[in-house]
């Protein structure tokens, strides 16, 4: 099991609960953006950087994905064709999205887009707090702990 990280929207609170995850389990994680970003030295955390464009770094993602690996992401459509391909998508607030729940996910963000671009004012999500940054570790503790151990 590998961790892909869609890095460029990935808050650095979030992304500094994953290197921590990542030394503590020994599990390999690569960070994919379109934009150079460091990384601490570790033989556990990888970054690649895509060229610039729409869902370059969401494709390469899909693309390199083996079943069982986890993505963390914020991208509905990534996280259903990352479920789709047999792995598992964790957005940055701690829900993980399944089989059961990302069709519902993805009706609402297309019925979402669809007022916005009629005009009305749908306003962004809300900032990330603690208890998103606490459902987050705890989720992604538990998933390591379970498919780490299998």
């Amino acid at each position: 099991m590998k961790i892909w990280v869609d890095a460029d929207a990935c808050p650095v609170v979030i992304k500094d609960i994953l290197f921590k995850a990542a030394e503590r389990t020994k599990v390999d994680m690569t960070l994919v953006a379109n934009h150079s970003m460091r990384v601490p030295p570790s033989r556990y955390i990888s970054f690649l950087q895509v060229s610039q464009g729409f869902d370059v770094a969401d494709n390469e993602i899909v693309q390199r994905l083996t079943k069982g690996d986890l993505v963390i992401t914020a991208d509905i459509p990534l996280a259903a064709e990352v479920v789709e391909k047999g792995g598992h998508a964790l957005n940055p607030r701690g829900e993980m999205y399944t089989v059961e729940n990302i069709k519902a996910r993805l009706s609402m963000r297309d019925f979402m887009e669809e007022l916005r671009s009629t005009g009305v004012q749908t306003g962004g999500p809300s900032a990330l707090n603690q208890a998103d940054r606490q459902k987050f570790a705890n989720n992604l503790d538990s998933f390591l702990t379970k498919h780490i151990s299998d």
